[in-house]
């Protein structure tokens, strides 16, 4: 029997697909928080009086939190499973969601937005290694293209949110919808299962763990280094993109919701057929085309004539950038070890995310002496470029047989 194709009985496919369908909605739920933040922050800076600069201050302690998330959580489920520390983080961010509600004022508002960081840091790479340790090494791009794409799910599902209830309501009932996750951990509880390769590899103790971690160092900063400018590339086209749309066009809130939208419907679709594309061509073919791709998209993007053509520039680039990003739950666990994959993933990613964290800040202070177009023009561009290149110097191992002996794992470049 090839390992690569297993025979999988009826009840493995059935527990495969509530791994994924687990990691997904996770991804999901947790990214319509994020973006309920960046479509409504003009409006609860205005409430609380503050500006757009200082707004985007608590996007960027958002991802500036995220690697604590990713450190525990990650240390959590190498050590204990995967199972249970993604149930535990479900129910954290969504006590969280809830909370922000009823934030009082600009500081209250930092703080949960800062707890939340922590949240979402975990969440990632605990579900990704659940899901992906359980699927046949053949179909490992695809389901990581979907896997991913729960992120801009929750983008799209946050623009259709402040589209038909924002007018109503305005921005503090719709946190309330953030309680939904809770009900995703009763379902990870009865439906998922533990997987299989960490229950065969795990490290028996702490010292262990420490031990293989610090083994991986190379491979740990080339995927930080990796993570960085992936994360320039998503979080500078999206998350001050909303911005841009209303001082730079002076769109309202129903047009800026309505693009927001058409661009999520690109992110899906660009993350999965990138995903899929990967497992015919190769993890970082994959990656480099579509970052190429994206950069040949800025002019129709930010710099359109037309409300026509920047439409058009917003869906293509969204599905150029979320190709690329398809690609990443499989690559990084493919290179990472059974023993750390848990963390390893994860902890790079946020640790990206950090480092990449100060791109709506810089973009919001950029704005102030360049036009909106101009600024988010530049950064995109700069970032596409970074990315492409450290990408295209890396290896991978597409395809290889999870629970297996390892290999090495430095990174070669």
């Amino acid at each position: 029997m090839n390992p690569a194709n297993p025979v999988v009985s009826r009840q493995g496919r059935s527990d495969q697909t509530s791994a994924v369908t687990a990691g997904f909605l996770g991804w999901t739920l947790d990214a319509f928080d994020y973006f309920l933040v960046v479509y409504c922050l003009t409006a609860i800076g205005k409430e609380f009086g503050r500006s757009d600069t200082e707004m985007a201050f608590a996007i960027t302690i958002t991802l500036v939190l995220r690697p604590i998330g990713g450190l525990l959580f990650g240390l959590l489920a190498d050590r204990y499973g995967r199972r249970r520390p993604f149930m535990v983080n479900l129910v954290f961010f969504s006590v969280i969601e809830v909370a922000t509600a009823f934030a009082p004022g600009y500081h209250s508002f930092l703080v949960l937005r800062a707890l939340f960081g922590i949240g979402m840091g975990g969440i990632w790479g605990v579900g990704g290694s659940l899901a992906l340790e359980k699927v046949p090494p053949r179909l490992r791009g695809l389901v990581s293209g979907f896997l991913q794409e729960g992120y801009a799910l929750g983008n799209l599902l946050a623009s259709l949110c402040f589209l038909f209830l924002f007018q109503k309501w305005g921005w503090r009932p719709m946190f309330l919808l953030g309680g939904l996750p809770a009900l995703l951990a009763v379902y990870v509880r009865f439906y998922v299962t533990e997987s299989s390769v960490w229950q065969q590899t795990r490290n028996t103790t702490w010292k262990d763990q420490r031990t293989a971690i610090f083994a991986n160092w190379k491979l740990f900063a080339y995927l930080v280094l990796l993570m960085t400018f992936m994360n320039f590339c998503s979080h500078g086209t999206q998350d001050m993109y909303p911005t841009f749309l209303q001082r730079f066009w002076h769109f309202d809130a129903s047009k800026r919701s309505m693009i927001s939208a058409i661009a999520g419907v690109g992110a899906i679709i660009g993350g999965v057929a990138g995903g899929y594309y990967s497992d015919i061509a190769g993890r970082k073919r994959a990656m480099v085309t579509a970052l190429v791709l994206a950069m040949a998209v800025i002019p129709l993007w930010s710099l359109a004539p037309t409300q026509t053509l920047l439409i058009v520039g917003a869906f293509l680039m969204q599905f150029m950038v979320q190709g690329a990003w398809g690609v990443v739950p499989a690559h990084l666990s493919e290179l990472s070890p059974d023993s750390v994959r848990g963390f390893l993933p994860g902890f790079a990613y946020q640790c990206g995310v950090l480092f990449s964290s100060t791109i709506v800040w810089i973009q919001a202070s950029l704005a102030e002496h360049l036009s909106y177009a101009t600024t988010m023009a530049l950064t995109a561009a700069l970032a596409f470029g970074g990315a492409s290149i450290i990408a295209g110097l890396g290896r991978e191992r597409k395809a290889r047989v999870f629970g297996e002996v390892d290999a090495p794992s430095d990174v070669s470049v």
